[in-house]
């Protein structure tokens, strides 16, 4: 649908118990101007009465959330549905007499914005089962990633606190190991797993399963560089074992989402096409299909999914003192984040990025401007191969 296609523009200021909508017709005029209550009858209502100036483009502030209800009666109406982003409504505001911060001055930006300024709306999200149960997947994944950094980063503050050559012998990914947070959870820190003993602690993570002979090699070789003891470490000992089943069950939550997400990647076939890239696991494949609503008819071309997504690179000129360009400030986080984090998963591991990568490096670009080049190159892939019906296949990549 176009903005020709629309009569009437409706900005909802969307809240927890109530919204308020503003609507203009094609002149400005106010057509509507009213607070309602976050109900589907007062919803429906309000969009009935609207309809009858003609064709309707509600237009939210909040796409999730709080504003999920409305933009389902509207669509369960038939009616047209956006979202502008906060950045493009503050600076909407500033085009805008006065500068109070109320609901109904913000449902009239929006409303203005939708009616003046269409290229600034957004796609309001998916419409779709598969991409809405994938939406919120997502979002308690991340939830989950965010919560686990937490109680890592408590662990190894502990550990750093009362033995710091313990914790340098858990560096890296080694500290969210199974094995390394099984023997924490036994053991405690380096004061418990010293009482064990190394024979015995070896002999219980065989028994056990546990792949960690070096680990606990390392463990036992630090704790010979330490002979006092910190204060704090006795309250320390107790703590840790609670710490590292937190982060276990947290993984375990993790691979649970991550099984639910691959059980719906047969309900939509677009999500197996950036799964066949090198770099891209299931759950970068679900944040690129939802960065791109689900359709890449969305978008004209390659280039246009490329700063779309925040990774073509932004012109800068003025006058002869200034010319060149610069990576883009803009574009869709989830998108982006998704691009980027598979560019450099691929840059590592696949050989004809690696070639791509490092290229770019002899080029004189840093790393990230490098893999930024990576992400643009295999952006034109993503989007080429919804379009001929294909898998991915090794592509000759070339600068």
């Amino acid at each position: 649908m176009t903005p020709d296609d629309i009569d009437v523009w409706v900005g909802l200021d969307v809240g927890k118990s109530a919204h308020h909508a503003h609507a203009l017709d094609h002149d400005g005029n106010t057509l509507y101007d009213k607070p309602l209550k976050q109900d589907e009858k007062a919803i429906r209502t309000m969009l009935g009465k609207l309809s009858k100036h003609g064709r309707v483009l509600l237009v939210v502030d909040q796409p999730n959330t709080i504003g999920s209800l409305p933009l389902t009666v509207a669509r369960n109406m038939g009616i047209a549905v956006a979202y502008l982003p906060g950045t493009a409504m503050r600076r909407t505001a500033q085009l805008l007499p006065g500068d109070a911060k109320t609901d109904r001055r913000d449902a009239h930006v929006i409303a203005w914005a939708a009616l003046k300024l269409p290229e600034t709306l957004r796609d309001a999200g998916p419409d779709d089962e598969t991409l809405a149960a994938l939406k919120l997947l997502a979002g308690h994944d991340e939830d989950l990633a965010h919560e686990s950094t937490r109680h890592v980063n408590r662990l190894r503050s502990l550990l750093l606190q009362t033995h710091p050559a313990f914790e340098r012998a858990l560096k890296g990914e080694r500290i969210t190991r199974d094995a390394t947070l099984a023997l924490l959870e036994r053991y405690g820190g380096p004061m418990g797993v010293k009482r064990a003993g190394i024979e015995d602690v070896k002999d219980w993570a065989k028994s056990n399963g546990l792949r960690a002979g070096r680990i606990i090699d390392d463990m036992f070789k630090a704790i010979g560089e330490q002979t006092v003891t910190v204060p704090g470490t006795g309250m320390a000992e107790t703590i840790i074992p609670s710490i590292a089943r937190d982060i276990k069950a947290i993984k375990d939550r993790r691979r649970e989402v991550g099984r639910q997400v691959e059980k719906l990647l047969g309900d939509h076939p677009l999500l197996t096409v950036p799964a066949s890239m090198p770099g891209i696991g299931v759950r970068t494949a679900s944040n690129i299909l939802l960065g791109i609503g689900g359709d890449i008819a969305n978008f004209k071309s390659a280039a246009h999914l490329a700063a779309y997504a925040g990774i073509a690179p932004a012109a800068g000129q003025s006058g002869t003192s200034i010319k060149g360009e610069r990576p883009s400030r803009r574009g869709n986080k989830r998108l982006r984040n998704a691009l980027w984090q598979s560019s450099f998963v691929a840059s590592t591991k696949h050989p004809p990025s690696i070639a791509y990568y490092k290229r770019k490096r002899e080029q004189g670009k840093h790393h990230n401007a490098a893999v930024i080049c990576l992400a643009r190159r295999r952006c034109d892939v993503i989007y080429s191969m919804p379009k001929n019906g294909t898998l991915y296949q090794e592509p000759a990549l070339v600068a």
